[in-house]
């Protein structure tokens, strides 16, 4: 459950044991700017190697003769904490907004001088969904994830993945457990989305069981590899059960990592989707965490993609219609309309007539 593509031991990537868009507006309050180091930040405890190994990272001095972005140097190898014990790390990149400009512009070197030049352009790619420009950018991703929300991402198939192999080694004993305010129950009217927190005791007796549960497969898992997860040996007398087999017992809470290398065009449609507010909390939080390395990274192209992709929306012929007669002043209602209940109301939220939703 843990193994997608490439990551046989043989692979040549190493990943190390440190190892609908009117929703928005609701969510930007939840998209912050990370600043501190992010040793000090993370729930979980490092290993005085894992923080070696991040100093040294950071700590390189290399020239180049391409272009750089100034903001995510700053951030680049940091682990900025998601959720309890997972993580986001920017490991590289390509490109910048200029690189967007010259590709467009099928020119050399940094093409205009003016920024505001470059900015008016970027703005007309973005506004005319010109693509392939946003397509010379790339950046890569070090994260730690639930395997459930790994399960998620994963659908996003136009990205180069390498994830940790349990079938190679023993996967960390670190679970995902929710908060309280993020414990809710089915929603009534959405089958893939969250209703009313649960409280009280129904909520302790929730988290409880989720801990016991993780703790007592991952025992189970240990016992089948006659293997402790610090690498010591549970009874000499006994084989371990392969590693590949061992590892279907465990729970999707169970964290994972892997390296996602995306362009910046497919870095731009995940975000559209996953940051959200009607995306699962917990994917969200790992996109509200990405938002900040791509405002970082093309400042230009972010603020493009808030006004046009975040900011903006789509219209159905129907739907212009509706919004050309309320102009108007003329009178139009559903039935009028040819919309059906659900995307009149969508419509009417979408531009604040909260009065006209059925």
């Amino acid at each position: 459950m843990v193994e997608v593509v490439g990551t046989a031991p043989t692979s040549a990537m190493f990943i190390t044991k440190f190892v609908y868009r009117r929703s928005w507006k609701t969510n930007m309050d939840n998209i912050k700017l990370y600043f501190k180091d992010s040793i000090y930040l993370l729930n979980m405890a490092l290993t005085e190697q894992q923080k070696k190994e991040i100093t040294e990272q950071q700590s390189q001095k290399n020239t180049t003769k391409r272009v750089t972005s100034p903001e995510l140097e700053k951030i680049l190898y940091e682990a900025i904490p998601v959720l309890d014990h997972g993580f986001v790390r920017v490991v590289d990149y390509m490109g910048d907004d200029s690189s967007i400009v010259q590709s467009a512009r099928v020119s050399y070197g940094k093409g205009t001088k003016k920024v505001s030049t470059d900015s008016g352009l970027i703005k007309y790619l973005m506004r005319h969904r010109h693509s392939t420009p946003f397509e010379m950018c790339e950046i890569k991703y070090h994260v730690k994830l639930p395997i459930f929300v790994a399960r998620q991402w994963i659908r996003h198939r136009t990205a180069n993945v390498n994830e940790y192999s349990a079938r190679y080694s023993i996967l960390d004993k670190e679970f995902y457990l929710p908060s309280k305010e993020n414990l809710a129950a089915q929603s009534t009217n959405n089958r893939q989305g969250r209703g009313e927190l649960i409280n009280g005791k129904q909520a302790d007796y929730i988290l409880d069981m989720l801990k016991k549960d993780a703790e007592h497969v991952y025992a189970n898992y240990e016992l089948m590899l006659n293997e402790k997860f610090d690498g010591s040996t549970i009874n000499e007398n006994n084989k371990g059960l392969a590693r590949e087999l061992a590892r279907m017992n465990l729970t999707l809470n169970t964290y994972t990592q892997w390296y996602w290398k995306t362009d910046l065009l497919n870095l731009l449609n995940f975000l559209s989707l996953r940051a959200d507010s009607h995306a699962q909390y917990e994917i969200r939080s790992y996109a509200d965490v990405m938002i900040d390395s791509l405002k970082r990274w093309t400042p230009i192209t972010f603020d493009a993609f808030m006004d046009y992709r975040v900011g903006g929306m789509e219209l159905s012929a129907k739907s212009k219609i509706v919004i050309q007669k309320m102009l108007k002043g003329q009178e139009c209602d559903l039935k009028s309309s040819n919309l059906s209940k659900r995307e009149w109301n969508e419509l009417m939220e979408s531009f604040g007539f909260k009065e006209k939703i059925l």
